[in-house]
C-alpha cells in the first residue's frame, strides 16, 4: 500500500517548509505511509464524495464527486492538500514515533483520586475514549478543511 505523494516530493515539502527529519527516523516510505494511513483513517469520512474505485481502493482519495471551493476535483485526482497534509502527518511521525496510532482503554480512567488529606477531580471527557485520545493536527485539518463535508440546515415540514 503506497502512501500519497512520493520521496522526492516528501523531502522537497520538509525542505521548503524548513523540516529535516529527526536522526534515525524511519523511512521516508513508511512515514508517507502512516501519514497517509492517518489521514483517510482520521478524516476519511469526512471527505466529500466517494472513493472511485469503491471499497477495493486502497486510499480515500481518489474520489467522485468531491468539490472544494465549489469546484469539482476531477475523479482521478488527489489533491495537493490531502498530499502536503499527509507529508505534515508523516513529520509528526517522524518527530513522536507512534504518536498518530491512538490506543487507549476505558477501563484505567480515574475521574476523582484521594490520596492521604489530597483529593484531585480530573477533568471529564467527552464519553469517546477513542477520540480522545486521537491527535488532531492543526496544519493537517487547516489543510483538508475545504474538502470536508459540510452541516447543512434542514426544515422539514409536517
Amino acid at each position: 500500500m503506497a502512501g500519497y505523494g512520493d520521496d522526492s516530493g516528501f523531502a522537497a515539502w520538509l525542505a521548503d517548509n524548513g523540516h529535516a527529519l529527526p536522526d534515525g527516523s524511519l523511512s521516508s516510505a513508511v512515514l508517507r505511509q502512516r501519514g497517509s494511513a492517518y489521514v483517510d483513517g482520521v478524516y476519511g469520512s469526512r471527505f466529500l464524495g466517494v472513493p472511485t474505485d469503491g471499497v477495493a481502493q486502497e486510499r480515500a482519495w481518489p474520489r467522485t464527486g468531491a468539490t472544494a471551493y465549489g469546484s469539482e476535483i476531477a475523479s482521478d485526482t488527489i489533491p495537493t492538500a490531502v498530499v502536503q497534509a499527509s507529508y505534515a502527518a508523516a513529520l509528526y511521525e517522524a518527530e513522536n514515533p507512534g504518536g498518530l496510532s491512538a490506543a487507549t482503554s476505558g477501563a484505567a480512567a480515574v475521574k476523582r483520586e484521594k490520596v492521604g488529606p489530597l483529593e484531585v477531580e480530573y477533568a471529564t471527557s467527552s464519553g469517546d475514549v477513542l477520540a480522545d485520545a486521537t491527535i488532531r493536527l492543526a496544519v493537517v485539518e487547516g489543510l483538508l478543511s475545504p474538502l470536508f463535508r459540510r452541516p447543512e440546515t434542514a426544515i422539514f415540514a409536517v
